[in-house]
Parts: C-alpha cells; structure tokens; sequence
C-alpha cells in the first residue's frame, strides 16, 4: 500500500467514525464552529471532570477532511488537561500553518492527526481541517483562559 493509499484509507476511516459523532448526556461545554467557505459546521462539546475533559463528541455536517479532523481531535483530547489540549491545538494549527515542522515529537504528539499536514499545501481545504481545533481553542479561550 502506498502512502496516498494510506492517507486516503485513514481519513475515510476517520471521517466515518461514529463513536465521536454524536451528543454528550451532560457537556459542560458546547461551541458552535462554522466554516463559511464550504458549510462545514460543528457543534463541539465538551464534558469536563475538574481541568480535564472527560468526554468531547460532535455533532454536524462536514466534508471528510472536517470530520476526520474533528474525530481525530477528540481522540487527542480525551483525558487530558485543558492546557494540554490548547497546547496540541496550538501545534495542530502551527503544523497545518507550516509554522512548526513535522518531527519525531510531533508525530508522537499528535499521532494520527499528522496525516492531515498535506493539507496545508491545499489552500481551499485548510478551514476545513482547522475548525473543529479552533472550536476547541474557542472554547478553552472564552473559559479557561482568564482563570
């Protein structure tokens, strides 16, 4: 199997992932991302236990690259503190920016999330992969932040 292959298979797989589409029983957070370019739009929510998310799931509409995106993002997330998430938002955006380079450290960091740095090179699709991170961010931003 070839990388594109690969690529191609993993985002497909990702974009069907049913276990993190769908509505949280009690978010403590829910944001609204919405990418006017293509008509993406999420609703991202959160259930915190303390500083540490809990459970994260989204519900909406999305090309395949959104929704893998998102899913993957969630994998990330899950269980871990909110200035680890906004830390792994901030590489994220920073790898799909070409503003931080792809490494060892950042693999691990962000595991399968790092299929998606091609993306960067298609202009059109970089709202795309960014919107459920920003989503986070805004969330973390308008909640944690000032604390």
């Amino acid at each position: 199997m070839d990388l594109k292959s690969l690529y191609t298979d993993m985002l497909l797989q990702e974009s069907n992932n049913k276990a993190n589409r769908r509505e949280l029983e009690s978010p403590t957070f829910k944001e609204l991302g919405h990418n006017p370019s293509c008509g993406d739009e999420i609703t991202l929510e959160i259930e915190m236990d303390g500083d540490t998310i809990k459970d994260a799931a989204f519900v909406g509409e999305g090309c395949a690259i959104s929704r893998a995106s998102t899913s993957m993002m969630i994998d990330l997330i899950k269980g871990k503190d909110i200035h680890e998430a906004k830390e792994l938002t901030e590489k994220f955006i920073g790898m799909i920016k070409k503003e931080v380079d792809v490494d060892d450290d950042l693999i691990d960091t962000l595991g399968d999330a790092v299929i998606l740095e091609n993306v960067s090179n298609m202009p059109a699709r970089v709202k795309c992969a960014v919107l459920a991170w920003h989503t986070l961010a805004n969330i973390i931003d308008n909640n944690f932040e000032s604390k």
